[in-house]
């Protein structure tokens, strides 16, 4: 896979996702990880992409599976906090 977004903000994503997924107990689908992670954006004064910003966080996903994994396998839509991450 070749990464198109510069790793640190990769690296920035991650981190939200991991405080949205934290916040949710650990897992949640991926519809609800981009809207919170959106919100968290815009109350940072952020601009926001909804499509761009679906696409970085698969990216992130796919690009950090030490940190985020799909607890009902491939193809499912809902990520979790891998062991290491919490």
């Amino acid at each position: 896979m070749t990464q198109k977004t510069p790793r640190h903000v990769l690296d920035s994503l991650a981190q939200d996702i991991a405080l949205v997924l934290k916040s949710m107990g650990g897992s949640a689908h991926q519809t609800m990880i981009v809207d919170c992670v959106a919100a968290m954006k815009r109350q940072r004064g952020e601009p926001v992409v909804p499509s761009d910003l679906r696409q970085k966080i698969v990216e992130v996903f796919e690009h950090y599976r030490d940190l985020f994994f799909r607890p009902f396998g491939e193809g499912s839509q809902r990520w979790a906090l891998a062991d290491a991450a919490v």
